[in-house]
């Protein structure tokens, strides 16, 4: 059974995802299944490659920095692009490709998955120093991820 929590920043335990310190604000098990949320800092390298999830939609609150996003095409350049500014929510729902990119050194985000259980992804990855998701499309594939072009182009 979930129950209501308030988890303010740097409260929830932090994991290793490549070389990103991901902090858990909420499970999926404490939940019951509903949603996960994270909390990451990511730099203009970290960025994704353009993908889809078949199981969950996912959301995005930009907390600092400036984000830009692709969705909606299975190609970067089919896809379209919007810029977030602190503050802004970005919702993508499940089975619509995207990716995103910071436009600042580094940004700040609150990533939200619902329903939840995402979390277990990027638990089985684990930190390395080098990005390669294509290493991984086997434990992609168990959580129901699907890679479909490569990450952006850096806009710095």
């Amino acid at each position: 059974m979930s129950i209501a929590l308030v988890r303010n920043p740097g409260d929830g335990p932090d994991f290793r995802y490549y070389k990103n310190a991901i902090e858990q604000v909420v499970t999926s098990a404490e939940t019951s299944g509903a949603v996960t949320v994270m909390r990451l800092t990511v730099d203009r390298e970290d960025a994704p490659p353009l993908h889809s999830h078949s199981r969950e939609d996912e959301s995005w609150v930009v907390l600092s920095g400036r984000v830009r996003f692709w969705v909606g095409s299975t190609s970067l350049d089919m896809c379209d692009v919007y810029d977030a500014e602190p503050g802004a929510y970005v919702y993508g729902p499940r089975l619509v490709p995207h990716t995103f990119q910071t436009l600042t050194p580094t940004a700040e985000l609150l990533v939200i998955n619902n329903p939840g259980a995402v979390e277990g992804y990027f638990r089985a990855i684990g930190p390395d120093d080098a990005r390669i998701d294509s290493e991984h499309t086997d434990v992609l594939g168990q959580y129901g991820m699907v890679l479909l072009d490569s990450p952006p182009p850096d806009q710095s």
